[in-house]
């Protein structure tokens, strides 16, 4: 072989020598436990007898049965209705808060720009069981500041952490964490949009307001979608906030969110056929929503460009 034909496989081959350690890594940390998650989810173990004894608990093929079981699963259901909840709380009320403050500190007006964005981004690099354990502390009446000086004042004290106040204080806890990242997605589109748009609108005598609603909202519409394309998966995988505060309070059960279930089944009860097809189920579940939402949205998109 010559020194040309060898040089010439040697440049073909570079891409995927490249791509070679990515690919290893996402066989071993990603497709892998994928594949083994679903082995299980399609086998359970078989007990003979009174389970002692070599031989008298064995693996066997189960096919569909642990995903009928979680489908018929109550504690399951009822996990994802109070998902829904909670997700009806967050989700518009973190994106409508990051899109508010995106649009404030896009205007000339605002002081302290670089100050205020970090502020704002701050909760978001706080680790999620660290700030359910910071506004966990002052939700408990005993230690919390607020109920002292609502003791004090002698206003009412809510209890946060019973019946229907318990999705507030959860959806609070995400709120403040994520608002943060979804306002840097946001405002970052804002700043990609051209000066010359905003000239136009202001020599044709459009308010500040005018100019939101009209030009930067709807500009900043994919980043919209994407930001609640997060959400919805984040919302769905809720896990670290109500299991931090499961202490606190009796009002969360240990399969108060379907991951929380899951975890329950698979660590708690040792049961981790059924724990692997019920995240199968919520994989799937989360693999349609985005589906579904980023079909109509770009659907969406292609009705207004043929207008």
């Amino acid at each position: 072989m010559t020194k040309a034909r060898r040089r010439s496989y040697g440049v073909k081959g570079a891409p995927y020598a490249f791509l070679l350690p990515a690919t290893v890594l996402f066989a071993l940390f990603f497709a892998l436990p994928i594949g083994y998650a679903l082995w299980l989810s399609l086998h359970k173990v078989q007990v003979s007898g009174l389970g002692l004894g070599a031989g008298a608990r064995k693996e066997v093929w189960a096919g569909l049965g642990n995903y009928t079981d979680a489908l018929t699963d109550s504690e399951l259901l009822s996990g994802a209705l109070r998902v829904v909840g909670y997700g009806a709380i967050v989700i518009p009320v973190m994106l409508g808060l990051a899109l508010l403050f995106a649009l404030m500190l896009d205007t000339d007006r605002v002081r302290l720009a670089p100050f205020t964005r970090l502020a704002i981004f701050l909760p978001y690099a706080i680790p999620g069981v660290v700030a359910a354990l910071l506004w966990g502390f002052l939700y408990l009446p005993d230690v919390s500041p607020f109920y002292f000086i609502l003791d004090k004042l002698g206003m009412p004290q809510p209890d946060l952490l019973d019946g229907g106040p318990l999705y507030i204080a959860l959806s609070n806890i995400a709120v403040w964490g994520g608002t943060g990242f979804n306002m840097i997605v946001i405002y970052t589109s804002l700043r990609a949009i051209p000066a010359e748009v905003y000239e136009a609108a202001k020599l044709d005598g459009a308010t500040p307001l005018q100019v939101a609603l009209r030009i930067k909202i709807p500009m900043v519409a994919p980043s919209l979608v994407l930001t609640f394309f997060f959400s919805i998966i984040a919302t769905l995988q809720v896990f670290s906030e109500p299991t931090t505060l499961k202490p606190l309070t009796n009002s969360v059960s240990t399969t108060w969110s379907p991951l929380m279930k899951v975890y329950q089944d698979a660590f708690g009860k040792g049961d981790i056929y059924s724990a692997a097809a019920e995240a199968a189920l919520i994989a799937v579940v989360t693999l349609l929503l985005s589906f579904g939402f980023l079909r109509a949205a770009n659907s969406r998109n292609k009705q207004e460009e043929a207008r």
